[in-house]
């Protein structure tokens, strides 16, 4: 039996690891999954490695959901404080550039091709050459990023208004000096991701997992320090979208860029302790014809384009919804409150996955490689199917129960609950995409990728305008003059992302000569199954608890909110349960048998 990073629910992860198989044993089974064998076996503890990748699986998932909490904790300050209008539109497209670059090199290119060449270096060189190439990394990006960081700067003010063609003069100004001042934010956090990537293949994923916590943390409190000092204390509310906000308010905004970037300093500097306790030692040389350094680039170049489907497509997003007054908030509320699933168990699983996939490809493994793969994205449906479909269903008591409070009233809880249930229709695209693309680098082939979202922005590009045209002529009022314009950008961005997952998945599939595909597909039609009875659960005690409670107190949203999501579990586990769906089977049995029940 084999064991699998991918198969263990994130809340029993570290009951379920210590009952795997070892993986020495000659038969294999056709799903990486803990079985009953397993549990039966004579008790034999597996191998310290495989043990400690079962454990990161869950130290991953824990330390985003705090992430991803404290994440939800800034956008409602953001939202009690600034609403949904000037102030944070120009916020959004300020960090836009910046977080954009974040995305590309931090979370995509960088890690996947820095950690791919790393893990080789270990294992078919030395620690010395693996340590050599971490710092001509580190000072490489360092000092390019650096450059890029200067244009920035500079190139702003010709830049931003083009991105944000819908503002008025005053609102493009004032994103373009947000803008200036977060630009830097890249450089923090794209040394913040090497750090990450050799922490992970030195098996340490708490302490970087838990990096973007330390961003949320400082960037709230020097955020909020920084726009009471810098607004004098106070600035103004005001329900008008079209009103110019006064200039202690436009202060307030500054003050939460400047305390991003002490956020994007401290995701780095959190790590500095364990990179220096794993061995890392700084080395002040640089070297762009090193071998390992062109073995990086060349794996970033196309990996880039690759990983870049969603950031460019959250960027033309920006420029499309730039005539919505209100348009770029709302579509950044509901992409927080979306991103939070894909944050717990897409990029958990995927962070996970990408040193145990470059070792297993390093070792031409390709058995264990493809069940292992096959069983993250039956898990990845699990998890993010019933996570969509109650988005989609509750979204509204979700939206009021986070953000209706100050500048932001039931008319954006409407609003972003509209274009949280659009996104939600691509969840499990999104991080099944986190899963496929570093499957593709850790195969030593970055340009499939490429090719797919080449492909995909194009066609993202037309369906955004296209249904953004569309559903603006869709529920027009005197307070909705752009009708569903955003709900019809958030749709097109779902829709490629499946597209884009669809072929990733043929593609890997012949790749590697299958996917396990029986077994895939039915999988997914029983969490189908389960998700649906789920969605009926939540959708008739939700409008039965709207229609019983009149007054909307704090507590009254709270119950509206958790007892439809409690009572929707509870039909998922029993319907899952009566279908026989095997991550859940395998997992309750596990449970069982420790509880003695």
């Amino acid at each position: 039996m084999q064991t699998s990073t991918f198969a263990v629910v994130r809340l029993n992860m570290s009951d379920i690891e210590k009952q795997s198989s070892p993986p020495e044993e000659p038969e294999q089974s056709a799903d990486p999954v803990i079985t009953e064998a397993s549990i039966e076996s004579t008790g034999e503890n597996p191998p310290e490695k495989h043990r400690s990748v079962a454990r990161s699986a869950g130290i991953v998932s824990i330390a985003v959901m705090f992430s991803r909490l404290l994440g939800l904790v800034r956008e409602t300050i953001f939202a009690k404080y600034f609403g949904a209008g000037f102030l944070y539109d120009a916020f959004l497209v300020g960090f836009r550039i910046p977080n954009i670059l974040r995305d590309l090199f931090a979370e995509g290119a960088l890690s996947a091709a820095f950690v791919k060449v790393f893990t080789d270096y270990q294992l078919k060189k030395n620690e010395i050459e693996a340590w050599r190439l971490a710092s001509l990394i580190f000072n490489g990006l360092a000092v390019v990023l650096s450059i890029i960081t200067i244009a920035g700067i500079f190139l702003a003010p010709y830049i931003v208004p083009l991105l944000a063609w819908g503002f008025p003069p005053e609102k493009a100004a004032l994103a373009v000096t947000l803008t200036q001042i977060m630009f830097p934010f890249i450089l923090l956090v794209a040394l913040a991701a090497v750090a990450m990537g050799v922490l992970n293949t030195k098996g340490r994923f708490g302490i970087p997992a838990s990096a973007s916590t330390a961003f949320n943390i400082f960037s709230i409190i020097f955020g909020l320090g920084f726009a009471f000092y810098l607004s004098g204390g106070v600035w103004e509310s005001s329900s008008d979208k079209n009103l110019i906000p006064s200039v202690p308010a436009q202060w307030a905004i500054i003050g939460m860029a400047c305390g991003t970037l002490i956020g994007g300093a401290a995701q780095l500097l959190i790590q500095i302790p364990s990179l220096l306790n794993v061995g890392f030692r700084f080395s002040p040389t640089i070297s762009f014809t090193d071998e390992g350094v062109k073995r990086v680039m060349r794996l970033m170049g196309p990996a880039i384009i690759g990983t870049s489907a969603i950031q460019v497509k959250v960027l033309v997003d920006t420029f499309v919804v730039s005539g919505i007054e209100g348009g770029n908030s709302w579509l950044s509320y509901a992409f927080r409150l979306m991103q939070f699933p894909i944050g717990v168990f897409g990029v958990a699983i995927g962070t996970a996955a990408i040193p145990t996939l470059s070792r297993l490809a390093s070792e031409n493994d390709f058995d264990k490689f493809r069940s292992t793969l096959s069983g993250a994205l039956k898990l990845v449906f699990l998890l993010t199917i019933p996570s969509a479909c109650g988005l989609i269903v509750l979204g509204e008591p979700i939206v009021s129960l986070l953000y209706e409070r100050g500048e932001f009233n039931a008319f954006d809880t409407n609003m972003t609950a509209w274009a949280l249930a659009a996104y939600s229709v691509g969840l499990a695209g999104y991080a099944a995409i986190k899963i496929l693309s570093p499957s593709f680098y850790a195969l030593d082939d970055a340009k499939t990728p490429m090719y797919v979202s080449v492909v995909s922005i194009a066609l993202h590009f037309v369906m955004s305008f296209g249904m953004m045209n569309l559903l603006s002529t869709v529920g027009v009022t005197a307070e909705r003059p752009d009708g569903f314009g955003h709900v019809g950008v958030a749709l097109a961005t779902s829709s490629v992302a499946l597209a884009n997952f669809l072929a990733l998945a043929f593609l890997m599939r012949r790749r590697i000569g299958g996917l396990n595909g029986r077994e895939l597909l039915a999988s997914l039609f029983k969490v189908l199954l389960a998700s649906a009875a789920m969605s009926v659960v939540c959708y008739l005690s939700y409008h039965f608890l709207t229609a019983y409670f009149a007054e909307k107190y704090f507590l009254i949203r709270l119950l509206e909110a958790f007892v439809p999501i409690g009572l929707g579990g509870i039909c998922f586990i029993v319907v899952a349960k009566i279908l026989k769906i095997e991550e859940l089977e395998r997992a309750y049995r596990v449970l069982a048998k420790k509880l003695g029940l």
